[in-house]
């Protein structure tokens, strides 16, 4: 299957708190592996060659989006967040409720007839979302339920994808990618694909995941911010332009300097991306697990990040497993 098929039916499928339709996709694209369910943490794939190094690449599976946290007698509905929400883009969203079956909703939007011009919304209690269901939406709908985006997965030109949840699915489906162009290979490392859980709820699934697996180095991949006109070009890497590996002080910089010479060596191009202090990844936890794992990171430019209209450049998705697959056949550092 291709890749950009691949990416639509993560991207469709909903993975929120108990919700993980992720999980199903990820263990029947990679049937050939190991697969192991780690509950809350997320799910593991595995190819043993009985090596004595071990690599484990990572990417989080789970999506942002909201809980619900009052339902009016009128079937209006006050929400949470579940992870980073961009306030100012929420009003006339279209979103789904996850009851006891799914339901279409709205986020109200005041008309600008009779709104402030200098209000600016700060709490996202403030923003309710229209069922139409009046006062049948307590028979469908309870307190605690998720609520996620709806947005139809989009072809923008040839290589260009916007769609919902593409952080961090853009990663999930470049590791299925990478997999299956390995899966008939001898490798001189075992290999551990990660898709953890709870990354947008404080890096949660990865921290404990890897915590019983006897791992010798690390890769971590995410998403980044990609370009756009109001983004500084300094915290944005371009799309269509490579990987962006990333440079910080928490990372290996071993692994980091081997990724950036397998780049050059390869022409397989790639992006830096520099920072100061921790990365905001899974990264910033493995690195601390047990004694500390060697890990280095690695990531597609996204544009839209936290919205539901998120833009990626499949040419960096195809890049980066490339630029891994060398990783890995070069055996990562001892």
């Amino acid at each position: 299957m291709k890749l950009e098929d691949i990416i639509k039916e993560l991207t469709d499928c909903v993975s929120i708190g108990h919700i993980d339709g992720a999980r199903e996709i990820i263990g029947r694209y990679l049937a050939f592996c190991d697969i192991k369910n780690c509950g809350s943490n997320g799910i593991l794939a595995s190819l043993d060659f009985g090596k004595e190094s071990t690599l484990l690449l990572d990417a989080h599976i789970d999506e942002i989006g909201m809980t619900v946290t009052h339902i009016s007698d009128t079937g209006f509905l006050t929400i949470s967040n579940a992870g980073g929400i961009d306030l100012k883009q929420l009003p006339s969203r279209e979103v789904i409720i996850h009851g006891k079956k799914d339901v279409s909703g709205i986020f109200i939007s005041t008309p600008p007839h009779l709104s402030k011009d200098d209000k600016k919304l700060s709490d996202i209690k403030e923003i309710k979302i229209d069922t139409g269901l009046g006062d049948k939406a307590k028979d469908i709908i309870s307190v605690g339920d998720f609520v996620t985006y709806k947005n139809e997965f989009l072809k923008l030109g040839d290589k260009r994808i916007c769609a919902k949840a593409l952080d961090n699915r853009a990663s999930c489906a470049m590791l299925i990618y990478l997999a299956q162009r390995l899966k008939d290979k001898e490798l001189p490392v075992n290999l551990i694909l990660l898709f953890s859980d709870g990354e947008e709820l404080g890096l949660r699934g990865a921290r404990t995941a890897v915590y019983p697996l006897n791992v010798s180095q690390a890769v971590v991949t995410d998403v980044s911010f990609g370009n756009a006109p109001d983004v500084p070009s300094d915290k944005s890497g371009k799309l269509g332009f490579g990987a962006m590996i990333g440079i910080s002080p928490i990372l290996n910089k071993t692994i980091t300097e081997k990724l950036i010479s397998i780049a050059k060596e390869n022409n397989i191009p790639y992006q830096s991306e520099i920072m100061g202090g921790t990365t905001g990844t899974n990264a910033d936890v493995i690195t601390l697990t047990k004694s500390g794992i060697k890990t280095g990171l690695v990531s597609i430019p996204l544009r839209n990040m936290h919205t539901d209209c998120e833009i990626i450049d499949l040419t960096d998705i195809e890049n980066t497993a490339s630029l891994l697959e060398s990783y890995i056949m070069s055996g990562g550092i001892n």
